[in-house]
């Protein structure tokens, strides 16, 4: 590959504005918080959310939050869905409030079109070992089935659909038929994502972030890029034909494979497989532009010094929870950098969960 991979240690839809309310002796779905709402509500909360947290938390006092960003569907956007299995073996989700319990579900008016077609094929035993069942739709609607357990036996399985189907167990992805891959396509570009790599569950709207990013991101061909939880290389494979040098973090083994093959056609590309708190104080290039698209938690206090130690002209911040957004852009304020702007984008109608991209200058 010409990318430089290197190893280190590892550390039927309901129309829109109606939603569903909660009916008597009906206990509800944990997945949709705001199902109850108009989705021009639902946008407006979001955004008071989010301005909210970077004041109380980020303690910054008029928070540059533009206007958000709608998804063109509010439902049946998802690329992915993961399911629990009750006591009998039927499909459900977490019930709200008790993560012990999971309600059997007969309809979900969130995945796409082809994994809703399928999955109400799908029957189990009762008391399998499998934990979770997932469903993720690529190109063409071809469809990849996982199930996630700590044993190494496979669930009996019968099925004449023609999809890939894996099986995930200490960190192990065993092949059941078809590929352990399935192929997303962004923008007219294609990604390979394995059975356990992490990737964007609404497909359009991470073609809008993308065409955020490279619009707003001051790149040219002098600019070496730091890509921090890079993942599959969504980001890195727009940006890297506009920069002179783009390097991926990624601690996932998986993404990291995956980041590879997806920028196999860069020479100016390189990857460490590695927790960023692990590169990122050792890092001897000077990036003129740092992107980090951390999980919830947020930055790592020593991923933000390591940051500031770089001292790059400009960070973006993609972000899926306003609360360590705001946590960590106060010290990224503090480390001498200024909020440019936050643009939120509606990745998850019908739930509660913000993702947001935020430009910092030095």
């Amino acid at each position: 590959a010409k990318c430089k991979h290197f190893f280190l240690p590892q550390s039927p839809p309901l129309p829109q504005g109606e939603g569903l309310g909660v009916r008597e002796n009906v206990r509800p779905c944990g997945g949709c918080h705001y199902q109850h709402l108009p989705y021009e509500k639902q946008l407006l909360a979001k955004t008071e959310i989010l301005i909210d947290q970077l004041k109380r938390i980020g303690k910054i006092e008029n928070p540059p939050v533009g206007p958000i960003v709608a998804s063109p569907n509010p439902w049946n956007y998802r690329n992915h869905i993961q399911f629990s299995l009750t006591k009998d073996g039927k499909l459900g989700f977490v019930e709200a409030g008790a993560p012990a319990s999971v309600i059997e579900i007969t309809e979900c008016n969130l995945p796409e079109a082809a994994i809703n077609n399928f999955w109400p094929q799908l029957e189990f035993e009762a008391a399998t070992n499998v934990a979770r069942v997932s469903l993720r739709a690529g190109m063409d609607d071809d469809l990849m089935l996982i199930f996630d357990s700590e044993a190494p036996e496979p669930p009996e399985l019968e099925i004449e659909a023609g999809i890939s189907v894996t099986h995930l167990y200490a960190g192990n992805t065993v092949v059941l038929a078809g590929s352990d891959y399935i192929i997303m396509n962004v923008l007219g570009r294609d990604f390979k994502v394995s059975a356990s790599s992490f990737f964007q569950v609404n497909t359009e709207m991470a073609g809008k972030m993308v065409e955020y990013l490279m619009t707003q991101l001051p790149i040219s061909r002098s600019t070496i890029l730091l890509d921090v939880y890079c993942g599959v290389g969504l980001f890195s494979a727009f940006l890297a034909p506009k920069c002179k040098t783009v390097i991926g973090i990624e601690a996932s083994a998986s993404s990291s494979e995956d980041f590879t093959v997806n920028l196999d056609e860069f020479d100016n590309v390189e990857l460490y497989e590695a927790e960023a708190e692990a590169v990122i104080p050792h890092l001897e290039a000077n990036p003129d532009v740092v992107l980090v698209d951390p999980p919830r938690a947020g930055l790592d206090k020593t991923v933000v010094d390591g940051i500031l130690k770089l001292s790059p002209s400009h960070v973006a911040y993609v972000s899926c929870d306003p609360s360590t957004l705001a946590r960590d852009a106060a010290r990224l304020i503090n480390g001498g950098y200024r909020l440019k702007e936050v643009t939120p984008f509606d990745l998850f109608p019908q739930t509660y969960h913000i993702e947001s991209i935020s430009i910092f200058e030095r």
